[in-house]
């Protein structure tokens, strides 16, 4: 006789078998997924969305827009023929990708650097908090275009003045998340540090930086985009130099070069997101063994 329920008993005549799982919860198997379908599920709903915004693109550009006004949505292959693949667009394409990524990675290394001294400073003493963190949100608030021409006539317009754009937009979200990370540490945890007789940055290094290294490094990847668009803002306005991809974002829509302007701007687009993922790595590297960093 075999009866299976809750309290399983298996009888074959001459021994019994009894297993007693916990009780009120059910006896239940979990499948692993297999990595093939765990990739499917991950990669097959972002390009089923590109294919359809392809589509839709096409349509726009063949059916509803008039040919003389095509260069405000040209058709994919004219911006790979004219954007990517012409050598003298390409070359550009090339220098000025490099140099917004020169000023863009600057920036947003000082602004890490800023940023967490600036929360670590606030986390040390409210009275600090209180006097620093008006400051960090009215940089936040304060429209960044408004600072663009004062910072010009300040610093000039050339290659510093765009790493200084860059760090004003990436530095809030540094601030704010490190300093976030920093106070959320478990008051357990600090109680049995001084219990220790830890000193404070003994607990600094050793437990509440730890702890807060997930919410930096979420500032981390939220900063890069920003510093992304921090370059080409910056470009827009500070045209002196070596152009980056604001400057040719200028002079193709000046000139009405569709195909090359919709080239650097999913350039630019594809910069931000490899460096979104970039962060995302790397946090997932330094932390992704203690902490879902997703």
């Amino acid at each position: 006789m075999t009866t299976i329920s809750n309290e399983t008993t298996v009888t074959d005549g001459t021994d019994t078998l009894e297993a007693h799982p916990t009780p009120g919860l059910p006896v239940t198997a979990t499948l692993a997924k297999p990595k093939g379908k765990k990739r499917r599920t991950t990669w097959l709903p972002p390009l089923l969305v590109f294919l359809a915004i392809v589509v839709v693109w096409y349509l726009i550009s063949l059916f509803v827009l008039n040919p003389n006004l095509r260069f405000l949505l040209p058709l994919p292959q004219d911006i790979v023929l004219k954007g990517f693949i012409d050598p003298l667009s390409f070359n550009a394409l090339v220098v000025a990708l490099w140099q917004t990524v020169i000023v863009s990675m600057l920036g947003l290394a000082i602004a890490i650097v800023i940023g967490v001294i600036w929360a670590v400073a606030m986390s040390q003493a409210k009275w600090i908090e209180r006097s620093l963190f008006p400051y960090a949100v009215i940089l936040q608030c304060i429209p960044i275009l408004a600072l663009v021409p004062l910072i010009g006539f300040w610093f000039g317009y050339e290659f510093q003045s765009r790493v200084l754009v860059c760090v004003m937009i990436a530095l809030f979200p540094m601030v704010n998340n490190t300093l976030f990370g920093l106070q959320s540490v478990d008051k357990g945890h600090k109680e049995l540090f001084k219990l220790q007789g830890a000193s404070r940055m003994t607990t600094l290094l050793k437990l509440s930086f730890p702890a807060a290294l997930p919410a930096i490094f979420a500032g981390m990847r939220i900063s890069a985009g920003l510093a992304v668009v921090g370059a080409i803002v910056g470009d827009q306005f500070f045209r002196r130099g070596t152009p980056g991809l604001g400057i040719l974002i200028s002079n193709y829509s000046s000139r009405l070069q569709g195909e090359q302007l919709f080239a650097t701007i999913i350039t630019a687009a594809l910069f931000g997101v490899l460096v979104f993922w970039l962060f995302g790595l790397i946090g997932r590297r330094a932390v992704g063994k203690w902490y879902d960093f997703s």
